[in-house]
């Protein structure tokens, strides 16, 4: 059973940066693709960034990045914008390892709970 727990987020300024970060635990953590992904109010679940066991990553932002160590994940976003503001979920396709980056949210099995985000102009 892998457990996602996300942590890091919070209100801060246009302009500002924050680190989020997943602590993921269970069997072969290390080995699944792992996903950021965004959901404001009244909006689809969007990704975000995805990186593969071997820290290949990629994201929609080029403000935003994606790594992982030692069982944690982290998404390191800088330029806030308002509209960055939401809820993110750390995800990982768990039920295959070793793995291709992964950007559609169907295809992610695993979910944390979700961290907020929110941002002031």
């Amino acid at each position: 059973q892998v457990q996602l727990v996300e942590s890091g987020g919070g209100l801060v300024q246009a302009g500002d940066s924050l680190r989020l970060s997943c602590a993921a635990s269970g069997r072969s953590v290390n080995r699944y693709t792992m996903g950021w992904f965004r959901q404001s109010p009244g909006k689809e679940r969007e990704f975000v960034g995805t990186i593969r066991f071997n820290g290949y990553s990629e994201s929609v932002e080029g403000r935003f990045t994606i790594s992982r160590a030692n069982a944690q994940v982290y998404l390191q976003m800088n330029s806030l914008k308002p509209e960055d503001t939401a809820v993110y979920y750390c995800a990982a396709v768990c039920t295959v390892e070793f793995g291709p980056a992964v950007s559609d949210v169907w295809r992610y099995d695993c979910w944390g709970q979700g961290t907020q985000v929110t941002v002031s102009s």
